[in-house]
Formats: C-alpha cells, sequence, structure tokens
C-alpha cells in the first residue's frame, strides 16, 4: 500500500510534501522565531516581577528574540496563571511561577493544577520575613508576638494576596505563636510594602528582597527571617527559630510552559533557562536584588513540586485556610 501511494503521486505533489516537511523542520529548528513572553502573574516591583525581569535581560545573550514581560496579577496569581495554561504551547506564551500554584488549587481560589503546566526550571529561592516600618516601637519578632498577643486580631500584617505563599507565612506564624493576627491581602507584594510605607498596615511577611530597597533607605527594619539559616546580606537579622519560633516557611520561583508544548520546544527552553541562569549578569541582578539563587533543573524541580504540593496540602488544613 506504501509502495503504491509513492509511486501513484505526482512528481509535483512530491515535491510539494517535501517542502512542507521543511518547512515545518525548518520552523522548529529556529525557535524562537518571534518575541517570547513571560507573563509575571504579580503586580509590578515585586520580587518575582524583578526576578523574572533580570531573567529576561540576561536571556537575550542565549535567544535570537527578546523575552517580553508581561504582568497579570489577581487572584493570588491565579489570573496570570490560567492565561499562560490556556495559551497555545508553542513556547511563545510562559510563565513565571512561585509556590501559589500549589496554593491558589488547595484554597479553591482558582481553578487550576501545576500538572498543567511544563517545569523549565527553578530560578530562587526565597523565606518569609516579618518586617516593619523603621519607627515602629517593636524591634524584635518576640516584641511584634507580644503585641499580637496583648491585642488580638488588631495588628495587620499585609500578603500578597489570600492563600498566597506570604499569607501561608503569617498564618504559619499565628499557629506557631497562638496569636491572631488581621490579614490584609494585596495584589502582590509591591502593593502591600507601599500599604505598609504609607502606615496603612502594621507589618508584611513577604521575602527580604521585596523590601530591600526601603530597608537601604532606613524606611523599614526587618524583626526575623522564617529560614533556617540568616539570610545572606541580612546576617545581623535573626531567623524566626532563633527568635523562639520553630518556623520555616518560603517560596521559590520557577519558569513554566504550557501543559503540551512540543518536547523540541521544551528542550531548547531548558537550554536557555540554563545557560541564562548561568549568566554572571544573571547571577549579580538576583544578588543585588536580595534574591536567593537557587538554580534547580527541570527534573529536580518537578520532584520538588509534587513534594511541596504535600507540604502545602497538609499546612492549609491543619491550619484550616479558607479564602
Amino acid at each position: 500500500m506504501t509502495k503504491f501511494f509513492k509511486s501513484s503521486l505526482p512528481a509535483v505533489a512530491v515535491l510539494a510534501i517535501g517542502g512542507i516537511v521543511t518547512m515545518h523542520a525548518g520552523a522548529q529548528g529556529t525557535f524562537p522565531a518571534k518575541p517570547v513572553e513571560l507573563v509575571v502573574p504579580y503586580a509590578a516591583g515585586g520580587g518575582t516581577d524583578a526576578l523574572a525581569r533580570s531573567f529576561a535581560d540576561a536571556s537575550r545573550k542565549h535567544m535570537d528574540q527578546p523575552m517580553i514581560i508581561v504582568n497579570k496579577p489577581g487572584a493570588s496569581g491565579g489570573i496570570g496563571m490560567n492565561d499562560v495554561i490556556n495559551a497555545k504551547p508553542d513556547g511563545y506564551r510562559l510563565a513565571i511561577i512561585a509556590t501559589d500554584v500549589l496554593t491558589v488549587p488547595l484554597l479553591g481560589i482558582a481553578k487550576l493544577s501545576y500538572r498543567d503546566l511544563q517545569p523549565i526550571a527553578q530560578l530562587n529561592y526565597d523565606p518569609a520575613a516579618i518586617t516593619v516600618r523603621a519607627d515602629s516601637p517593636l524591634n524584635s519578632l518576640q516584641d511584634f508576638v507580644k503585641a499580637a498577643k496583648a491585642s488580638p486580631g488588631s495588628v495587620q500584617v499585609g500578603n500578597s494576596g489570600t492563600g498566597a505563599i506570604w499569607h501561608l507565612a503569617a498564618a504559619a506564624l499565628e499557629d506557631k505563636t497562638a496569636v491572631k493576627f488581621n490579614h490584609v491581602p494585596f495584589q502582590g507584594a509591591s502593593p502591600a510594602v507601599l500599604a505598609l510605607l504609607g502606615g496603612h498596615i502594621d507589618a508584611v511577611a513577604v521575602s527580604p528582597a521585596e523590601v530591600a530597597p526601603h530597608v537601604r533607605a532606613g524606611k523599614v527594619k526587618i524583626l526575623a527571617v522564617m529560614a533556617d539559616q540568616r539570610v545572606k546580606g541580612y546576617e545581623q537579622v535573626p531567623t524566626a527559630k532563633e527568635s523562639g519560633v520553630d518556623l520555616s516557611i518560603g517560596t521559590w520561583r520557577a519558569l513554566a510552559a504550557p501543559k503540551n508544548t512540543p518536547p523540541e520546544v521544551m528542550t531548547k527552553l531548558r537550554a536557555i533557562a540554563q545557560q541564562t541562569a548561568a549568566e554572571a549578569s544573571f547571577k549579580e541582578a538576583t544578588a543585588k536584588l536580595d534574591l536567593g539563587y537557587a538554580y534547580l533543573d527541570a527534573e529536580a524541580f518537578s520532584a520538588n513540586l509534587s513534594s511541596d504540593n504535600a507540604k502545602f496540602k497538609q499546612l492549609i488544613e491543619k491550619l484550616q485556610i479558607k479564602p
């Protein structure tokens, strides 16, 4: 049957089919042939946004096309992540994701699954931290907890959205210290920090990176980091454990593509990510932004996704957190 089909085709048709195959192969081989959009599911100015922009800048050396940042905040990252999940799986619309890709569906805030995305690479890890204004009378995590105990529900703690990692971090701190905060959600860490600077809330539970410029300007102070070890650049800031609270929680940030993106495109994207993450300019940028550099390839990051999903599920159920 196959032999008859080949011999029966006119020469012109054979040439036409050959041309189509060649064009298809060429299109795949030249990826990317146009700009690649990197969706940041949070407001501009936060740590995730800063990391995405630094990565996009460093990627120019390894891509023939620019990487364009698109901010799509809302629903604790759910709007932006769903935008990429539902995008054409051709590699031209990617997402920079954080732990919210796990927590948002667990809380029912948005209908999505981390399994709807294909991991490209993990780029960093940052712990949560409790930060207050520089003029706050609170100078330690012990002071902060004491104030919350003295007036349950009165201490306003800003986060990057209900159910987002910084909300979970503050809720976990409540659980560990038997206090009650007034959680105030924002569409990203940056708006929460601005509210703190404006005196509208008492504290934020975001990462050190997201308050770094204001720490250097003397406008805010970090009371403690929720990490196993002190954070580089903030060696004078104690960990929660050193402050008497056995708590370590934070977020990673990573790159992902829609499910069913072709294997050859994924291979190219993962190679670009590895090369870009190894760039001195990217490492210098993350250090300058006070972001924790923590690269993992797709295989290692995929394993972390599964284990972290189980951990966050247990935490959310234990704390009975609801949107």
